[in-house]
């Protein structure tokens, strides 16, 4: 019995639970849920990419010459690498490897005083990089070009910090004017994704090797980085996932369905995402190529995901560009215009008078290029909702709701269909004449009357006797409540 407990106590770890190249996993060897890029305090760092399926044999060559490398961190022997301009043109691609495996290492930018020799030397060696690829002094073998990639994913595929809210536990729903979370490790951050748009970008980069790389595993986590909190950091991959989009054609139905659900689980799931104005930017210049006729595929996306977009509370923070992507595709077939106005009055706000002045701007740009037999589809329940706008005790929204007979195509529209707009406006106008607070939109709704009577006198005349008759029947109506309600109340006095 003692002898089986012994040899227990000295049994072997599985080869399962060691990684591919000799060492404990990553889970064993650093607590926490650190990414593999990571470098630790060990002897050995080891960068892993994921994404990448490569013959066995292949990948122990790759990972013996390039990826098994000292640390840093543990040994502080990180060296500076002389410049490509100092080697002769055939020893550059070793020197570019080199170079690579230094900009391997992490760094905690937490702490500005350690180790500020060994970040000042993977700075400058990014610097570096970044010149010699935008030089094209020399085009880099395919094998570098898939050990950039693996050093970019390394530095740039991380785990994003807790949002503000979510530290805090807070519901504000302000964050516009949260000040930014900034990204501390930015000064190398910064130069890394330079150096993968100098990649994308430059026309020594051939995208049938390239693709290879940069797949869809690369991609989608291009994709899942849009939630960082640092603007600085969205910016450089609204431009990268923009110039992606062109290059591989490949990728593009890929990069399309990742935004759509990125959009589907911001609208249905969470209400909180960081990059949404930038996704929407890049949309909007994709969507400003679309052949026509528009394939079914974008309508469903126009009817799914960007319309649906203006139901979240936030919606202000992205506006502007989803507003644009929205007269976009308008522009592109005036067909939606029926679908699209439909679409404002389905998410129109009730309660939220700020977010009503948004669809009022919004649905003035849509009215500009609206075609009259699309206008008449959905002039009835649009012009009930306008006419709802007019009587809004908030100012801001009234006034917007006039604005829209400043507009002369609008106006035009609307002297088109005035037998059926008319009756449906005159109401809230004479409304406002005799009862706004506000000095302002009681001038302005002057003005609005004056010119429907200037367009048709006799139809103004008929909508004036028909609002006179409804208000003498109002106010026949209100005086018989009020009788009832002193009948009632003598029958219970006499009862007493």
């Amino acid at each position: 019995m003692l002898n089986k407990i012994i040899k227990r106590g000295h049994k072997k770890v599985p080869k399962s639970e060691v990684s591919d190249f000799g060492h404990a996993p990553p889970s064993a060897a650093a607590p926490g849920g650190r990414n593999s890029g990571n470098v630790s305090t060990s002897d050995v760092v080891v960068v892993n990419h994921a994404s990448r399926v490569t013959n066995s044999i292949q990948s122990q060559q790759v990972t013996s010459s390039s990826l098994t490398m000292t640390s840093a961190s543990a040994s502080g022997n990180m060296e500076n690498l002389p410049l490509f301009r100092d080697v002769p043109v055939s020893e550059r691609q070793v020197l570019f490897l080199r170079k690579l495996q230094i900009c391997c290492y992490q760094f905690d930018f937490n702490d500005t005083m350690k180790m500020v020799r060994e970040k000042e030397i993977k700075r400058q060696t990014l610097g570096e990089l970044v010149d010699y690829v935008q030089s094209g002094a020399g085009k880099i073998s395919e094998s570098n070009q898939e050990e950039m990639i693996r050093m970019i994913s390394g530095n740039i595929m991380r785990c994003l910090p807790p949002s503000s809210h979510e530290n805090t536990g807070s519901e504000n729903m302000e964050h516009e004017e949260d000040e930014p979370c900034l990204e501390p490790a930015w000064p190398h951050l910064q130069l890394v994704y330079e150096l993968l748009l100098r990649y994308v970008v430059s026309s020594d980069t051939d995208t049938k090797v390239a693709k290879r790389f940069i797949d869809h595993s690369f991609v989608l986590k291009l994709l899942d980085l849009f939630d960082s909190e640092d603007p600085r950091e969205r910016e450089y991959l609204k431009t990268i996932l923009h110039r992606v989009y062109g290059k591989f054609m490949v990728h593009r139905p890929f990069i399309r369905k990742g935004i759509n659900n990125i959009f589907y689980r911001f609208i249905y799931e969470t209400e909180r995402h960081s990059g949404i104005g930038e996704l929407l930017e890049i949309l909007g210049s994709i969507i400003n190529g679309f052949a026509l006729p528009m394939k079914e595929e974008h309508k469903l996306f126009l009817v799914r995901a960007l319309i649906p977009l203006h139901k979240p509370k936030t919606v202000a923070m992205y506006h502007q560009q989803l507003s644009y992507c929205i007269v976009q595709f308008v522009e592109k077939d005036y067909k939606l215009a029926d679908t699209v106005i439909r679409g404002l009055l389905k998410y129109w706000p009730v309660t939220n008078c700020q977010k009503e002045v948004l669809f009022l701007q919004e649905l003035e740009e849509v009215l500009e290029t609206t075609q009259a037999a699309e206008f008449q589809r959905c002039m009835v329940p649009l012009f009930r909702q306008i006419a709802r706008c007019l009587n809004s005790p908030h100012f801001q929204v009234a006034e917007r709701a006039l604005f829209l007979w400043n507009n002369e195509h609008i106006v035009g529209l609307i002297a088109q269909n005035r037998n059926v707009i008319f009756p449906i406006i005159f109401d809230s106008l004479q409304k406002n004449i005799d009862n706004h607070w506000n000095q302002a939109i009681h001038g302005l709704t002057v003005n609005v009357r004056k010119m429907f009577m200037e367009m048709d006198a006799d139809l103004f005349d008929e909508c004036q006797r028909q609002y006179s008759v409804k208000a003498a029947r109002a106010t026949e109506l209100e005086e018989q409540r009020e009788l009832r309600w002193r009948r009632l109340a003598d029958a219970a006095a006499q009862g007493c």
